[in-house]
């Protein structure tokens, strides 16, 4: 039950987040924006290194010197993974006008908006749910606890990424209760990709390492190909660079607290 209530926290994070659309009366102001995207990124990358990197390693302690081959293998292949995707589901960046992705397509802008922000959450499910995979895995350096800092991080993270996709819609003449939903369905991805995670988690066990740094890249590359420059943008460097470094000491001290 502990499991099932942590796999889902992110999702209310990103509900609650979606449902600014009934708070806020006109779109988002740009620079709260950028403040919100630079925490998101700073909360994303701390994740990365303190919640699956770090552990990946540890788990591999065994090999010695060489217990960064997996961490550094896992990590690459979540970027590419990534990458990839990146290339092939087309997707729209808020304030952009220029679509990515599979470019022959008849999809509306809202809904590109909406797979902009499922292309977050794939890595955000992964992680979620590899961690608490290894929680139920004897001996892993994961513990509940520290797969639970790992899930309200992103939950703190998706707060304002629920806000971000569902202001935009709003303002694009979409009506305030489509606009929640396909902020609420954006985040639908997380618990769903956890849940197969944990399924699966008997047969993956033996190569945890790589999967913890296989998400912990597919993380990274969405912060610094998408995120970070969607916060720096529009003369807002300054400000999103706090906003980042904010939301990285909340993440870390999250799972040094809680682990």
């Amino acid at each position: 039950m502990n499991i099932i209530i942590g796999i889902l926290i992110p999702f209310l994070g990103t509900s609650l987040g979606a449902a600014c659309v009934y708070a806020m009366k006109k779109e988002m102001n740009k620079k709260v924006n950028k403040i919100l995207l630079g925490f998101a990124s700073g909360v994303m990358m701390a994740a990365a290194v303190w919640s699956l990197i770090i552990p990946a390693i540890d788990m591999s302690k065994d090999m010695g010197k060489l217990s960064f081959i997996p961490a550094a293998i896992g990590v690459m292949a979540g970027i590419m993974f990534l990458f990839s995707l990146d290339k092939v589901i087309p997707h729209l960046h808020i304030d952009s006008n220029k679509p990515e992705g599979i470019k022959k397509n008849h999809l509306k802008k809202s809904t590109k908006l909406v797979f902009s922000v499922v292309l977050h959450n794939i890595p955000e499910g992964m992680a979620v749910g590899i961690a608490f995979a290894a929680v139920m895995n004897e001996g892993s350096a994961i513990t509940f606890a520290s797969a639970l800092a790992l899930s309200i991080g992103i939950a703190i993270q998706n707060f304002p990424e629920g806000a971000i996709i569902s202001m935009p819609l709003k303002s694009e003449g979409v009506s305030k209760n489509k606009s929640f939903i396909y902020g609420v369905l954006s985040g639908i991805v997380e618990p769903i990709g956890a849940a197969i995670t944990i399924l699966f988690s008997s047969f993956i066990t033996p190569i945890m390492p790589y999967l913890l740094s296989f998400a912990a890249g597919a993380m990274i590359f969405v912060v610094v190909e998408e995120l970070i420059p969607e916060a720096a943008g529009d003369n807002f460097s300054d400000i999103s660079t706090i906003a980042f470094s904010i939301g990285f000491v909340i993440m870390m001290i999250l799972d040094v607290a809680l682990s």
